[in-house]
């Protein structure tokens, strides 16, 4: 992975799951979180297709700036985490709500 992201920064970028339903890629904008090595996607609530999607089949591709980055998803269970993650990601009432977050791991 050669991003010239920084650690902890937020910044938009493309993902893309695989239907659960359909089986085909399915790519969505949002909000990421680069943090210690890994991206980090969240929802207010679970009930998203694409979060679906990954609970699903957990291989995802993140774009950024045209590089694509495939990745395994998993949902974090650690609350102090996933409330790090919202605050890095916001700056409004929003990093104070109690949020789903995913986590991405790049393969190597």
């Amino acid at each position: 992975m050669k991003l010239s992201i920084s650690d902890r920064s937020s910044f938009l970028g493309n993902l893309s799951t695989i239907g659960r339903v359909t089986g085909k890629e399915r790519t969505v904008k949002v909000r990421f979180v680069f943090c210690n090595g890994k991206f980090y996607v969240s929802r207010r609530t679970a009930d998203g297709d694409w979060f679906k999607n990954i609970l699903n089949n957990s291989s995802v591709v993140v774009e950024v700036n045209s590089e694509k980055i495939k990745g395994f998803a998993e949902l974090v269970k650690d609350d102090l985490l996933s409330r790090q993650i919202s605050k890095l990601k916001y700056r409004d009432k929003r990093r104070e709500e109690n949020r789903v977050v995913i986590g991405i791991t790049p393969k190597r």
